[in-house]
């Protein structure tokens, strides 16, 4: 019988094995809990507009996909093509994230018709499938920036930008819901925004 002890042993060594690798014994990933810190600052309500391509975007389209938004026109010779700068910055730094998309909002709807995006868009991207710039009704969209993502929009503003706009890159999760702001002007806000990015799509 002297088999018996070895084989106890084994025994014995093997459930300890699987107790060390519960997976209650397990700690969850960094990116989760540092995932966790980012604060929950709303959903973003549902909407449904038109793309430079002429395809219907609304929430639900974005829904299972990190995106990052923010509120530009085409017309606008002040911080737009700043904000449209970080954005296509973003869109190539994280090349290796296609499930990341971008949003760009026109808060002048009137003028920036699908056609007039789609040449500004050229300007700044050549994937289109991951960064829609949309159009739609002027009073959705104004709400839809100041309640759902209250953020400032109003039409006073200087001849190089007669719309007054936040220069806010939003950060919205999976789920719909906003995560960060971050001022497009800061450098090191934009470091925060990639970090902030990067923890959320899990990679």
């Amino acid at each position: 019988m002297r088999w018996i002890s070895p084989v106890l042993g084994l025994v014995l060594g093997l459930l300890a094995l699987v107790l060390v690798l519960s997976p209650s014994r397990i700690r969850p990933p960094a990116q989760t809990a540092s995932t966790a810190k980012l604060p929950h600052l709303g959903i973003v309500p549902d909407f449904s507009l038109v793309d430079q391509e002429g395809r219907l975007v609304n929430r639900a389209a974005l829904l299972g996909s990190v995106w990052v938004a923010d509120f530009i026109f085409t017309r606008c010779a002040g911080q737009c093509p700043l904000i449209s700068q970080r954005m296509k910055t973003l869109q190539v730094v994280l090349h290796d994230a296609p499930q990341v998309r971008f949003v760009s909002f026109s808060v002048d709807p009137q003028y920036d018709s699908p056609a007039v995006l789609a040449k500004y868009a050229a300007d700044y991207t050549d994937d289109q499938k991951r960064w829609f710039f949309l159009t739609g009704d002027p009073q959705a969209i104004r709400k839809l920036v100041q309640e759902g993502f209250r953020l400032a929009m109003g039409q006073e503003g200087t001849d190089a930008e007669p719309i007054t706009h936040s220069g806010r890159l939003v950060l919205v999760d999976a789920q719909g819901s906003i995560r960060g702001t971050y001022e497009a002007a800061e450098t090191q806000a934009m470091d925060r925004l990639l970090n902030d990015v990067r923890q959320l799509a899990a990679f």
